[in-house]
């Protein structure tokens, strides 16, 4: 099968959506923790976290237009500049999925998907505490892209985790705490570790012709 842009236009809007979305392969499966000024909290799954950079510790997560009413993630996110990343994991999938439900604002997903909020270090925002791997962030900016969508860009300000899943490099194991990752919307997979490589040198590349 090979589409041209012309192609792609053409076809069915569901069907191209599930084309668009699941054609970078898998993505990070999150859990974006909020909370109000006026201390409702909300809880919404994303699969857009990115890294940015490592010193300081930025990261980006890319929202959808917000040109018909402002979500709660969003305005939660610029009224209190506070917010959590929490990664998911194969216990807690289908209530992780159905957090992108429109609930009424004074609903909030920890309740109706029955996920337990936790607090740690007095961090305003509200972490999952199904979580294994939880990220305290502080917003910064946000930058409009050209199709309307938004680029959060945070700072670290904090991080739980259980030390076993740290290798003595400082990388995660995922597969030590069953990550999930997501395909399209709704197409979760497990991740496993196949192999590792070293950081690429130009004086120490193998011999592909062997």
């Amino acid at each position: 099968m090979q589409l041209k842009k012309e192609d792609i236009n053409n076809l069915d809007r569901k069907y191209r959506l599930n084309l668009i979305n699941s054609i970078t392969g898998i993505k990070p499966a999150n859990l974006i923790g909020t909370r109000s000024i006026a201390k409702q909290d909300n809880v919404a799954i994303f699969s857009s976290v990115v890294h940015l950079g490592s010193n300081p510790a930025h990261l980006g997560m890319v929202m959808r237009p917000q040109t018909n009413g402002l979500k709660d993630t969003y305005s939660n996110i610029n009224e209190t500049g506070f917010y959590t990343i929490n990664h998911i994991s194969n216990t807690f999938i289908k209530k992780a999925h159905y957090t992108s439900a429109k609930l009424k604002k004074e609903d909030s997903e920890f309740d109706v998907m029955k996920l337990n909020r936790e607090f740690l270090d007095d961090f305003f925002a509200p972490f999952v505490k199904q979580s294994a791997v939880k990220i305290g962030m502080k917003h910064i900016e946000n930058i409009e892209l050209p199709n309307q969508c938004i680029l959060i860009i945070g700072e670290v300000e904090l991080i739980s985790l259980p030390e076993e899943i740290l290798n003595k490099e400082g990388q995660l194991n995922l597969e030590k705490y069953n990550a999930v990752g997501i395909s399209g919307l709704n197409n979760y997979y497990d991740i496993n570790h196949i192999e590792s490589h070293p950081y690429v040198r130009i004086n120490e590349m193998p011999d592909f012709n062997e």
